[in-house]
């Protein structure tokens, strides 16, 4: 059994996507962040970064509770856990691996600082112009992989795509309407609407998002107080 510490965030949506698929049987415990259930004492004792997700798997390595946060840690445990969707040919594996670390260290943070600038920060004309451009290029650069193969890592679905298929999922569900580039099927990205379509029906996609939309984003119940704590602005930035 696996308990995952979860809430509605693209990296969270990675690892029931992950789940379902490999079939692993867990429990879902949701984590209020704007109330900051992330900084009490036992949920930094799993993970003293403060951020989910996190599981605890009880059938560990040696049979024993294991601990591991971050996302693309979670992927990779349990891709060698079950053997599934990380390829072992050296050259398809390198292939994931690579897209993977494109979304881990690219598509994430930079499609983050967009929705945190758009939301947040729409006066910073810098801000916005800045990871705009980047998330455009993001898109670009997945649609031109994908014209070239099915799915990120090549041939076979795999843990870089079930890392990446949330992102542009969050996307398009929160700026569909305001910035075009980002609407499913929408034009210029045929290829990436293509390979985001076929993840999304896959049966254990379904199910997952099925989970996964059961428990939308607290924010709208939070105080100004409490989305500053977040962010680490107002009182809680370092300089002020």
């Amino acid at each position: 059994m696996i308990e995952l510490y979860a809430m509605a965030s693209p990296n969270v949506q990675k690892i029931y996507l992950m789940l379902e698929e490999t079939g692993l049987r867990y429990v879902a415990h949701q984590i209020n962040i704007w109330k900051g259930e992330q900084f009490e004492p036992g949920f930094r004792a799993l993970n003293p970064n403060a951020k989910v997700p996190v599981i605890v798997d009880h059938d560990g390595p040696g049979g024993g509770d294991y601990v591991v946060f971050e996302s693309g840690a979670i992927l990779l445990y349990l891709s060698e856990k079950t053997g599934a969707l990380l390829p072992s040919d050296p050259r398809q594996r390198g292939d994931t691996l690579q897209w993977l670390m494109i979304q881990l260290t690219g598509i994430g943070p930079m499609f983050g600082q967009f929705n945190h600038f758009n939301r947040f920060a729409a006066e910073n004309r810098y801000g916005v112009s800045r990871y705009t451009t980047e998330a455009q290029r993001l898109y670009r650069l997945i649609d031109d992989r994908l014209a070239r193969t099915a799915f990120l890592g090549g041939d076979d679905y795999s843990i870089a795509d079930i890392a990446t298929f949330p992102w542009f999922r969050t996307e398009a569900r929160m700026f569909g309407d305001t910035h075009p580039f980002t609407a499913a099927d929408g034009d210029g990205y045929p290829h990436l609407w293509r390979w985001y379509r076929q993840i999304a029906e896959r049966p254990a996609a379904m199910r997952a998002l099925a989970v996964i939309d059961a428990h939308p984003s607290t924010f709208a119940t939070a105080t100004v107080t409490e989305v500053d704590r977040v962010l680490g602005r107002g009182s809680h930035a370092a300089t002020r």
